[in-house]
């Protein structure tokens, strides 16, 4: 309530002190009437709306707009001195200056709006960046004194540490975004083997997938390649096979493809889970997103594919999604492709 009235004091103050300014200006334009042409008015008077927009919010600047249309007719249109007006093709003017006026304090409200928005989330990026990074040191105490507790027999212990290392994860992947969004990720791209990735993704999983299929191929050339950062890519391909697996029926295989097109490097990974929602598709990407079908999963913060997405941007690559033919879900990421020939040359 006293933000609101702050607002409203403000909002009246500024339409106070813009009228006084459009007074003033129109009594020095007013020695000029009959010399001045309906532009220069115009132009004059928008900027007394932009000057109270930008100082005093939209609100003030639309009235300052209306009080700029009655002056312009008043005083500038002929016959002078009354509302009313004699050639109709003045009302254009006058409209088309509304208009103008108008949009202008619409524009310049929501730029500034955006604007606030952009800093708010650079400094809420910022912060959570430090405060993971504070918080890694504790947690790595914490699961030390853990994994000791439990090789002394107490089974307390073992779930202390497993639940730290989750929420290691967790930091860890908050720092990684926040780091993402302020640009303070490392990337070293270099150029990497295909079946090197698919390789470590599946040792990475093997853990989660236990007796599940998961089927992977290479198609196309012998050696495919692409210039990337491995680690960063590894990470991707992992999350994407991780979700894969959690959202899979236990009889259905997970797929992992890699192929080609052109001058990308596409890794698929296919499910046969219930797929996204219409509407979903791009909100899936965004932090702490969860599907409405989501399995329930106190473990899942919704960090993975927001992650993924800017791993893979952050490499001039790309993530999307489809739904699968049959059902399901098919994630690619697109990263740019080498061709080894070509480079072997070259060195």
């Amino acid at each position: 309530m006293r933000d609101q009235n702050d607002r409203g004091v403000r909002t009246g103050r500024g339409i106070v002190l813009g009228a006084a300014l459009l007074a003033a200006v129109t009594t020095g334009l007013v020695r000029y009437q009959t010399l001045l042409g309906a532009v220069h008015v115009a132009l004059l008077y928008l900027l007394i709306v932009l000057l109270v927009s930008a100082r005093y919010g939209r609100v003030a600047g639309m009235v300052m707009s209306g009080l700029a249309f009655l002056a312009f007719n008043f005083f500038f249109i002929p016959p002078y001195h009354t509302l009313a007006i004699g050639n109709p093709l003045d009302w254009l003017v006058l409209a088309v200056f509304l208009a103008t006026a108008l949009t202008a304090a619409q524009l310049l409200h929501r730029a500034r709006r955006e604007s606030a928005l952009r800093e708010a989330a650079r400094v809420k990026d910022a912060l959570l960046a430090g405060v993971s990074h504070d918080i890694r040191t504790p947690l790595t105490s914490i699961r030390a004194i853990a994994h000791e507790v439990a090789q002394d027999g107490d089974e307390r212990g073992l779930v202390i540490e497993e639940e730290s290392i989750r929420l290691t994860q967790f930091v860890e992947d908050m720092l990684d975004l926040s780091r993402l969004r302020v640009g303070g990720l490392v990337v070293a791209s270099a150029i990497n083997a295909a079946d090197d990735v698919v390789g470590a993704a599946l040792q990475r999983v093997a853990g989660i997938a236990g007796d599940r299929e998961i089927v992977a191929r290479v198609e196309g050339e012998p050696l495919l390649a692409g210039r990337f950062d491995f680690t960063h890519t590894l990470r991707v391909v992992a999350n994407l096979l991780e979700n894969a697996i959690k959202y899979s029926p236990r009889d259905a295989a997970v797929e992992l493809a890699v192929r080609r097109e052109g001058d990308r490097l596409l890794f698929v990974v296919a499910d046969r889970g219930p797929g996204l929602p219409p509407g979903e598709e791009e909100a899936v990407f965004s932090a702490f997103y969860r599907p409405r079908h989501a399995v329930p999963d106190a473990r899942s913060a919704g960090l993975g594919l927001a992650l993924a997405r800017g791993l893979a941007e952050v490499q001039q690559g790309a993530l999307s999604y489809a739904p699968r033919p049959g059902g399901g879900s098919v994630f690619t990421l697109s990263l740019p492709a080498v061709d080894l020939h070509d480079s072997l040359s070259v060195l």
